[in-house]
């Protein structure tokens, strides 16, 4: 993986359950990593569903290998966050292919 191409910086963040004072469970992110990435595709698809029209927005980044990063958590980029649907492990721990959906307000 050539460093030249990570132009991009991308921050990982995690869920993490807390309680407030009323003893209600919420959920808050914090940042697992921030990251040097190459943003490889970005493509907008529009479907029918539920009669009714809607745009879903897809991203794949190329990082350098990190351990621990789930499926479970999200990506922080350029002002809009990204639900992770896919981790792909190149090489041998070499690097890291993260595809993302983005997460509408």
């Amino acid at each position: 993986m050539r460093s030249g191409k990570l132009v991009h910086v991308i921050e990982i963040q995690s869920a993490i359950e807390t309680v407030n004072d009323a003893g209600t469970a919420t959920s808050t992110w914090q940042s697992f990593a921030s990251l040097r990435a190459e943003l490889v595709e970005r493509s907008t698809e529009e479907f029918l569903r539920n009669a009714g029209e809607t745009s879903e927005t897809t991203i794949v980044f190329r990082t350098r290998f990190v351990a621990g990063i789930r499926d479970q958590y999200r990506v922080s980029f350029d002002g809009s966050t990204y639900g992770i649907e896919e981790l792909v492990t190149i090489g041998r721990r070499k690097g890291l292919e993260i595809r993302c959906k983005e997460i509408k307000p």
